[in-house]
């Protein structure tokens, strides 16, 4: 599933060609995501991006008439393509640019989607929203007052979006591991100074996600079809059974949360 990383890289790839360039129309060839595709997008026409917006995971398009949110789901792309690229099987959704370009949604498993609001800051999915995680609001103290008295663990706590929005599971595995706090932690157990450490490594690991262009499991690649290259940089997800690489310790893999979870049992407490 993409995750912060990959959506935020998503935007870079598409922003060139998207921000302050013109929808001059939307062809829709599958309605069916998570929910129907909006009709109102086939009637835009030479509608003017000025900006293009990235809240949580989701992507929001700004013209002058409304909003276009754009969510990936599971598997999405959107993919920056030429006129005469073939249309694939799973091509969904097509915003044609006035600058000859396409930007192309893509969805084998469509659990995404592709809606029309007029005010998205007012809309049902954001209304619940904690802060950016690389954004100041997100800091010690908005998290330890968040954690205060909770017995959740601390890993599902962090991937809840009303503490913090886009701490997806892998980033989450990454951050606890340089953080050395055991997953399974009641997060209002964790002192002041730990949840420090927790936030400095969230924003480190997320930001250096970006600059790596995310990481490719399975379906991902960015707005240029190119795969992101953080997973060479990951310390635990995805090595249940392997050795720490700080002590050489075997790493345990677990389920919390019915998600994958993967911590040193020494290095984490």
């Amino acid at each position: 599933m993409p995750e912060l990383p990959e959506v935020e890289t998503t935007r870079r790839g598409i922003q060139p060609y998207v921000e302050n360039a013109k929808i001059c129309s939307v062809v829709i060839r599958d309605h069916r995501l998570r929910w129907p595709v909006s009709d109102e997008l086939a009637s835009l026409s030479m509608a003017l991006v000025s900006k293009v917006e990235r809240r949580a995971k989701y992507l929001i398009l700004h013209i002058p008439e409304g909003y276009i949110i754009i969510h990936l789901g599971m598997s999405g792309s959107l993919r920056v393509v030429e006129p005469e690229a073939p249309v694939g099987k799973h091509d969904h959704l097509d915003l044609q640019m006035n600058n000859g370009k396409i930007i192309r949604y893509n969805d084998p498993r469509r659990f995404g989607s592709v809606l029309w609001v007029e005010n998205w800051k007012e809309h049902r999915l954001f209304s619940t929203l904690g802060p950016e995680p690389l954004e100041q609001a997100f800091d010690t103290e908005h998290l330890f007052k968040q954690a205060a008295g909770k017995k959740t663990n601390i890993k599902q706590f962090i991937m809840d979006n009303k503490n913090v929005v886009g701490v997806g599971n892998i980033y989450a595995n990454e951050a606890l591991f340089l953080s050395r706090i055991h997953p399974k932690r009641p997060a209002g157990k964790i002192s002041k100074a730990r949840m420090g450490k927790l936030v400095k490594h969230i924003k480190e690991t997320l930001a250096l996600a970006i600059t790596q262009g995310g990481t490719t499991l399975k379906d991902f690649v960015g707005g240029d079809g190119k795969p992101g290259y953080f997973q060479q940089q990951l310390s635990v997800y995805g090595r249940g059974g392997q050795p720490c690489i700080t002590c050489k310790t075997t790493l345990k893999e677990i389920r919390l949360g019915q998600r994958s979870t993967v911590y040193c049992p020494k290095c984490q407490h």
